[in-house]
């Protein structure tokens, strides 16, 4: 990206478009950052009207809706609708107004349920996804044939980073949305304050995922901007797997929970094991720097303890 370009950033108020901005805001260019209520992306007529007012260099879309199993389950209808309509709506007016570069990214959960592990990018539609993220899944699948297509016909530089489950400061910790990480956060957070014996997981705690620091993530965007010029999938991991149960111990001790941890094996699992196959991105010349215990540190302070700190 050139110095004082113009930079939209879709998503800026989120975990992962905060932390761009973060970074961003050291550079030497003008940061676009509409807001919701400034600008409505299910809108096509606002959208368009943005750009061509605003004539963005570069566009970062981060903004969607998110959250866990239990949203998933309960929300697949807002999960694709709003999703849908957002990316579709900004890749259309990027192309449009002559954006000299897009990144859209994609999730993991695009990737289909059994596939090899480390997934390569070339696992791609290669099979059925799981289904307790289908609709959010299904969304992020349009959006990236939505990129693939607008690049081949019509030359859109548009790139596609296909992250892992990502963490940090400025996480969600709603219990109706949050991922598992916010989520077991505070819930050991609570369980340590009230002293409970026990704290219950969902699942049997044996699948095993990857996760990477929301800033080494914002990292790897900026580099991909820079250095990444393609429409095909690139995988943005660290390639460090944990299981669930172990992860729940990592976050006990990081919060100073001193209970008793069980599994309800009722409760489905999810995919058994997703790790990202992110070679293509470490011969780029980027990896990700934050550990998971000290990742957690970081966020665990400043969403609990400087806040307990302040009252």
């Amino acid at each position: 990206m050139r110095a004082n370009a113009k930079i939209l950033i879709t998503g800026s108020r989120g975990m992962i478009g905060s932390a761009l901005l973060r970074r961003l805001q050291t550079q030497p260019y003008t940061l676009l950052t509409p807001s919701h209520t400034t600008l409505d992306l299910r809108n096509q007529q606002a959208v368009n009207d943005y750009f061509a007012t605003t004539k963005p260099d570069y566009v970062f879309h981060l903004a969607a809706i998110v959250g866990g199993i239990h949203a998933n389950n309960t929300y697949p209808a807002k999960f694709i609708y709003d999703n849908t309509q957002m990316h579709s709506h900004v890749i259309h007016a990027a192309h449009i107004t002559g954006v000299q570069k897009l990144l859209f990214p994609g999730s993991a959960c695009t990737y289909p349920k059994f596939a090899e592990q480390p997934i390569p990018e070339s696992a791609f539609l290669d099979g059925k996804i799981e289904t307790t993220n289908i609709a959010y899944g299904a969304a992020k699948i349009n959006g990236i044939i939505m990129c693939q297509s607008y690049a081949r016909e019509h030359q859109l530089n548009a790139i596609i980073p296909m992250p892992t489950n990502a963490y940090g400061i400025g996480d969600n910790f709603d219990p109706q949305a949050s991922h598992v990480i916010p989520a077991l956060m505070k819930r050991f957070h609570e369980a340590a304050m009230n002293n409970t014996p026990e704290v219950v997981l969902w699942g049997t705690g044996t699948p095993l995922r990857e996760f990477i620091y929301v800033d080494d993530l914002a990292d790897a965007l900026i580099h991909l901007m820079h250095h990444y010029n393609s429409p095909d999938i690139i995988n943005v991991g660290t390639m460090e797997e944990i299981s669930i149960l172990d992860l729940a111990r990592t976050i006990a001790d990081v919060v100073g929970y001193r209970g008793n941890i069980e599994v309800d094996t009722t409760k489905p699992d999810g995919a058994l094991r997703k790790c990202l196959d992110s070679t293509m991105l470490f011969k780029q010349g980027f990896r990700p720097q934050v550990k998971l215990q000290e990742g957690l540190m970081r966020m665990y302070r400043r969403h609990f303890i400087d806040v307990l700190q302040s009252r």
